[in-house]
């Protein structure tokens, strides 16, 4: 193939993603999928490798295309099959994150590919709203889903929890509009293999992992050969834990990468724990960043890419630790310290610190007589870090998650809330020759009683600048004036008011060698 079939075929595959993510935004019915675009949809090839992605969700997506090849291989699969899952230790981030798998056949019945995408669920059967709470145990997270048939050549399965189906026995909502994106997803594939022929599609996967491998050589040749360090903490889990180390070992030579998290911190008690797919999600993410955009992302792209964790670390955790917060706050901080170490081996380059954090907030209201069970959860904006072009942009949801904010009008429409307050949080962001972004300030008064969840990071510690610039200023969680944990669970009454000040960026200097020296 030459450069121009290549980009083509990795248009046609990727369009299929993004035709899924269309079909899913405009089915489903909660916020969290339809309005913050918390999902992601991707192809994969008849051995579980990933093939294309749209651009969604990053955590989804690198931890989808890590686990893949396990779960296709443990299964019989059948035409118009659905499979389900959620379980962080088999393929899974977090429970909230339920995960729709469907094979594509060809007319002759061999197996061609898969396709997949991920949604935020706010309810996923936790004790507690929104089911992002404070917690030490994976069952205290909500209902752990193994890889189950949803459906099973086409028909739903009748013994499925009622979790995904309605009292009529048909899918409800939000499972119905993942299933439907599948389906488009299964339809555009077949049609592209359909009209290229089985033979030439195997070919042109091939040829698309090919090109990816050299662009990623490429890149791995633009950096400097060597070892490189990085190390900072997360704040703490809830339980008393604090200054939680995370560590990489960033080895580099003229071909291959090897990111090695080994020396990070050892399980904890809370739930900043994270499965090794979540991990590598935030290691491979950072070396796409330093990719052409017209860079394929498939499996190809990440072969000279190797990962090395230490089972029973906070980085690749064991059952049944509680992993909630690891998929959106470690993954995170992860990626921070993997471009620290990437400071060094390119300093012109690498940004400074973003937020490093998601915010998360979830809220709700158990059933209680007269009153309808409701789960609410988001996650909130704030400063990038400056880089050696730009400074920093204001309140934008940075690196691991991709999503938008939920439209106060939606918000109050759908919720008993209001939003007070939404604005720029003002010389948030670090100083320097480029100043890091600033966060913002979301303030939410309760209309009713609800229960609070916050999983929150960087309120100890403060977005880190590059070569002496400033760091961002830290968060600050505050409930009727007074300062909150940042891991912590409220019951708020009627009238109260809790602003969430999300963190600036870090600034960035000019810098070169012969000023180093």
């Amino acid at each position: 193939m030459n450069p121009i079939e290549v980009n083509l075929f990795s248009s046609r595959v990727s369009s299929i993603c993004n035709e899924m993510g269309l079909v899913l935004r405009r089915a489903a019915f909660s916020p969290n999928i339809k309005d913050r675009l918390d999902f992601s949809c991707a192809l994969f090839g008849a051995k579980g490798e990933l093939l294309a992605q749209a651009d969604h969700m990053p955590v989804h997506l690198g931890s989808m295309a890590f686990a893949m090849s396990t779960i296709v291989d443990s299964v019989d699969w059948k035409k118009e099959d659905v499979l389900v899952f959620n379980d962080p230790f088999l393929g899974g981030t977090h429970l909230p994150d339920v995960t729709l798998v469907s094979p594509v056949f060809e007319e002759n019945g061999e197996n061609i590919g898969f396709v997949a995408n991920r949604a935020h669920h706010a309810n996923i059967g936790c004790d507690t709203p929104g089911s992002m709470p404070v917690s030490s145990s994976l069952e205290d997270e909500g209902i752990v889903i193994p890889p189950t048939f949803l459906m099973r050549d086409g028909k739903i399965q009748t013994q499925i929890n009622s979790v995904f189906t309605t009292p009529s026995g048909e899918l409800g909502g939000d499972f119905a509009a993942q299933a439907g994106a599948n389906q488009i997803g299964v339809l555009g594939l077949k049609a592209l293999v359909g009209k290229l022929g089985s033979l030439q599609y195997i070919q042109n996967t091939r040829e698309l992992n090919n090109f990816a491998e050299r662009i990623s050589l490429k890149m791995i040749s633009e950096l400097s050969p060597g070892t490189y360090f990085f190390e900072d903490c997360l704040d703490d889990d809830g339980y008393g834990n604090q200054n939680i180390k995370l560590s990489v070992r960033l080895s580099i030579d003229f071909s291959a990468i090897e990111v090695d998290f080994s020396d990070s911190a050892d399980m904890i008690t809370g739930n900043l724990n994270c499965p090794n797919s979540v991990a590598a999600a935030a290691a491979l993410y950072c070396f796409r960043c330093l990719m052409p955009s017209y860079a394929p992302v498939c499996e190809g792209l990440f072969r000279r890419i190797k990962m090395k964790t230490r089972r029973g670390s906070i980085v690749d955790a064991t059952r049944p630790a509680a992993v909630a917060a690891g998929n959106v706050e470690t993954s995170s901080r992860l990626v921070d310290i993997v471009f620290g170490a990437l400071a060094q081996a390119a300093p012109l380059r690498i940004a400074a610190a973003s937020q490093g954090t998601m915010n998360n907030i979830s809220m709700g209201q158990l059933y209680s007589p007269g009153q309808p069970r409701w789960d609410y959860y988001e996650t909130i904006a704030g400063g990038m870090g400056g880089g050696p072009n730009y400074p920093g942009l204001d309140g934008i949801q940075t690196h691991m998650t991709n999503t938008l904010n939920t439209p106060v009008e939606s918000l109050e429409m759908h919720y008993p809330l209001r939003i007070k307050r939404y604005e720029l949080r003002l010389d948030s962001g670090g100083e320097g020759d480029h100043k890091g972004g600033d966060g913002v300030i979301r303030e939410y008064e309760f209309l009713r009683k609800t229960t609070v969840s916050l999983l929150t990071e960087r309120r100890a510690s403060r977005p880190w600048g590059l070569h002496g610039a400033g760091a961002g200023r830290a968060g600050i969680n505050v409930l009727n004036g007074r300062a909150l944990p940042a891991k912590s669970v409220i019951t708020a009454e009627k009238g109260d008011r809790l602003a969430i000040n999300t963190p600036g960026g870090g600034g960035w200097n000019y810098w070169s060698k012969e000023e180093e020296a």
